[in-house]
């Protein structure tokens, strides 16, 4: 399932829900929010989404994950908005029988939702200045590989 919140995300209720005596691999990944971008201090971000679009698009991510990686279970939540340095941005986590399919699922949900999840991010810097980021501007190693973008 995958879910946005404007609350910190609860972390250990997300990883409980993916624990399972089948599974024989548990991998996730946790964002933060930096203190830096580019050299430039950053005070505070927010996140903006679309957020029926978002939520939908999140969700074929996932599924798109379980067509192609052997998961026994998968969650994803990303905040949305105001967030400061140390807050968690997104988290990712992926059960399945085998290691290797967690570690792989894991890196793909990431990228992907970084790539083509309609999630809006407006950094705030120590110096006063504000500049949108463009969310997709990652280097998205299974895209690229494939050839499907170029990010």
């Amino acid at each position: 399932m995958f879910t946005l919140s404007d609350k910190a995300i609860d972390h250990a209720n997300l990883r409980q829900s993916l624990e399972r005596i089948d599974a024989g691999g548990f991998c996730n990944f946790e964002g933060w929010v930096r203190n830096h971008h580019l050299g430039r201090g950053v005070e505070r971000l927010e996140y903006q989404a679309y957020v029926r679009l978002a939520v939908k698009q999140g969700q074929a991510v996932l599924d798109d994950a379980m067509q192609r990686y052997d998961l026994l279970g998968l969650r994803a939540e990303h905040r949305i908005g105001a967030l400061i340095p140390g807050d968690m941005a997104v988290w990712v986590g992926v059960c399945s029988v085998h290691r290797d399919q967690a570690f792989e699922a894991c890196r793909f949900i990431i990228d992907e939702i970084k790539a083509t999840v309609p999630i809006w991010k407006h950094e705030f810097y120590l110096d006063g200045s504000d500049e949108w980021v463009d969310p997709t501007a990652c280097n998205c190693d299974h895209r690229l590989k494939s050839g499907a973008h170029s990010h």
